[in-house]
């Protein structure tokens, strides 16, 4: 990947949805070491689940993307979708929720769905509605291009259809819970400082 951009680089966060479930299995330093080879500098990964943070050439985020996804079927014999978030969109994404001045909201109980583009109206309605049909006690909110949802009696024992959920809003996405998002932008605003996240 050539550098086309004349100014700085960004400091990106990069969550690849499916990675290490079943047979898709990728390790992080076989990832990072992609990561390097399409001059994406400073790659670092947060847990097994396929989150990256680098720095891109400034540009259109969605060739990125593109480029990661067509890579990493090349090198790992599967697609993963890649969502990508520059640092700035993240500190977005952490002034949108819905659910900041909430104390009981503990984050291992807030999941954010990343989406690739923003859903339409009529999608978010129905992705709504199957959360309705299940009349659970969780609780729903976009934003942009994101779907923030509180689980107030956690994920494992939630009967809330996520993935029907997802398949509604007809683009790619994938789920991170909210202290993970959180330490995905520290991670990016240490690379914008030149620093190296613990």
């Amino acid at each position: 990947m050539r550098r086309t951009s004349a100014g700085p680089p960004v400091s990106v966060v990069c969550m690849l949805r499916g990675v290490n479930v079943g047979a898709r299995r990728i390790k992080m330093d076989a990832l990072r070491e992609l990561c390097a080879s399409l001059d994406l500098d400073g790659a670092q990964t947060y847990i097994q689940s396929g989150n990256i943070v680098f720095r891109s050439p400034q540009g259109k985020l969605g060739a990125v993307a593109a480029r990661l996804e067509q890579e990493i079927e090349s090198a790992f014999g599967f697609h993963s979708d890649a969502i990508l978030r520059s640092s700035e969109e993240m500190r977005g994404v952490i002034a949108a929720n819905p659910f900041a001045g909430r104390t009981d909201v503990a984050g291992n109980r807030l999941l954010v769905t990343f989406l690739r583009e923003e859903p339409p109206a009529e999608a978010r309605s129905k992705a709504l509605a199957v959360a309705d049909r299940v009349g659970g006690p969780e609780e729903l909110h976009f934003s942009a291009r994101e779907l923030f949802i509180y689980f107030p009696e956690g994920m494992g024992r939630s009967k809330l259809p996520v993935p029907a959920i997802e398949k509604q809003m007809g683009t790619p996405g994938t789920a991170r819970n909210w202290n993970t998002v959180v330490k995905l932008l520290q991670m990016a605003e240490s690379l914008e400082d030149g620093k190296v996240s613990p």
